[in-house]
Formats: C-alpha cells, structure tokens, sequence
C-alpha cells in the first residue's frame, strides 16, 4: 500500500546510482534511491497454487 492505496508493480528499471524506478498498473511511478526499504507482499499464496 503507498498512501493507503493497494499498488500492483507492472515494471521495475535501474536508475543512476542505483536506484530503481516502479511503474504500477495505474500508470504512475516511484523512483526509489538505493537506501529505501520497499517492503512488498504477493497477493496470492504461492503455497496454495495446485502443482503441475
């Protein structure tokens, strides 16, 4: 959640310096340095997915 809203990454790009660029599905961006902690959470439970 960024501001209380639910974002899902569509894409992630290097930036100078080592930082990184997200682009959600809304269309909007985040450009994070290299010392930022993102912290982030699958929707789906990976554990519960059935096998092939």
């Amino acid at each position: 959640m960024v501001g209380g809203q639910a974002c899902v990454v569509s894409d992630m790009v290097n930036v100078a310096a080592g930082g990184k660029r997200l682009r959600f599905r809304s269309g909007e961006s985040f450009t994070m340095c290299r010392t930022t902690v993102l912290w982030a959470a699958r929707r789906v439970n990976p554990r519960r997915l059935p096998r092939r």
